[in-house]
């Protein structure tokens, strides 16, 4: 059984007991979240769409850590115009450990 979420902008493919990470949220480490955002549940051969979210589909979750991922270099140079800028970023995570995919 496997779910389509939406969260941060973002969609993601999860099962039972995959941990991913994802934008952040609000939350202590070890708390429970309810992701009620879902497009998507299929289970062998039935798969249920929703348009464009599922009425009821909800997909439990613990949040395992928090975090920031690796430094992405930015660098911007205009040649011949003694132009140069060195910029760094690294995006803040939530971990999560999905729990279970209910309908």
């Amino acid at each position: 059984m496997y779910a389509v979420i939406k969260t941060g902008g973002k969609q993601y493919r999860v099962t039972s007991g995959e941990t991913l990470k994802i934008e952040t949220i609000p939350g202590d480490v070890g708390s429970p979240i309810v992701l009620d955002k879902v497009l998507l549940v299929a289970s062998g051969d039935k798969l249920s769409v929703g348009k464009p979210l599922l009425t009821g589909a909800t997909v439990k979750a613990t949040i395992v850590a928090h975090g920031r991922g690796d430094k992405v270099r930015i660098f911007k140079m205009r040649r011949r115009k003694h132009y140069q800028k060195n910029q760094g970023h690294r995006q803040n995570y939530t971990e999560i450990r999905i729990d279970g995919i209910s309908v």
